[in-house]
């Protein structure tokens, strides 16, 4: 982003809201630049329509900028570190076997959130699972092989800072798919092994392959 922009943000975020002049002057631009600033970083969807201050003493209404909640994603994030203690500290107080339990639990809530399509025709179950998976970033596709079964594949791990210490974590994912579509999936391809992507194995319920017509998501 480019650096003024990243200042405004910054001072909104240490201030909580600022008028034009304040920023004109924290900053050392003419109001006109600085409105201009803001106009993008609001059409970004980062900073809110101002609103007025009110004022104790007469004079012109002041308006004032805050940020949105979307804001939030552009500051230091420290969840995969607080994720990755928080796993070593389950491994000091519980076995194996009980934090596996745990994630498998966690894919099992996930799962719940999955609104299965009517119909039984298992690749448009399918189809609707990628996109679940999409709209949680995994940049999910699938595609037939060449003996019936379907591979599932995803691009993006959204834990992939997690996985590489805890490798674990990755229960949450099989549940998850196992779950949605009723099959346990086969992982044939596993990124933190040095694949560029996990790849998994799909055979519908009954063991075969679907009559459906070839298709990709």
């Amino acid at each position: 982003m480019q650096a003024t922009r990243e200042r405004i943000l910054r001072i909104l975020k240490e201030t909580e809201e600022a008028t034009v002049d304040e920023l004109s002057r924290e900053l050392g631009l003419t109001a006109v630049t600085v409105r201009h600033h803001l106009d993008i970083l609001r059409g970004d969807g980062l900073v809110s329509t101002p609103v007025v201050r009110r004022r104790r003493a007469p004079g012109r209404p002041q308006h004032v900028y805050a940020l949105t909640d979307n804001a939030s994603s552009h500051f230091p994030k420290l969840y995969d570190q607080l994720a990755c203690l928080l796993l070593d500290d389950m491994q000091t107080q519980a076995a194996q076997a009980e934090v596996d339990r745990a994630m498998e639990r966690i894919g099992g809530r996930l799962a719940v959130q999955f609104s299965r399509p009517d119909g039984g025709q298992f690749q448009r179950l399918l189809v609707a699972v990628v996109d679940f998976l999409n709209m949680r970033g995994y940049l999910a596709s699938w595609e037939r092989a060449d003996d019936g079964s379907y591979l599932l594949h995803i691009a993006n791990c959204p834990y992939e800072q997690v996985t590489t210490s805890h490798p674990g974590v990755c229960l949450i994912d099989l549940t998850l798919l196992s779950r949605t579509l009723g099959t346990l999936p086969q992982r044939i391809d596993w990124a933190i092994q040095g694949n560029r992507r996990c790849t998994y194995r799909l055979r519908t319920p009954d063991g075969s392959g679907a009559s459906e017509a070839d298709g990709r998501a």
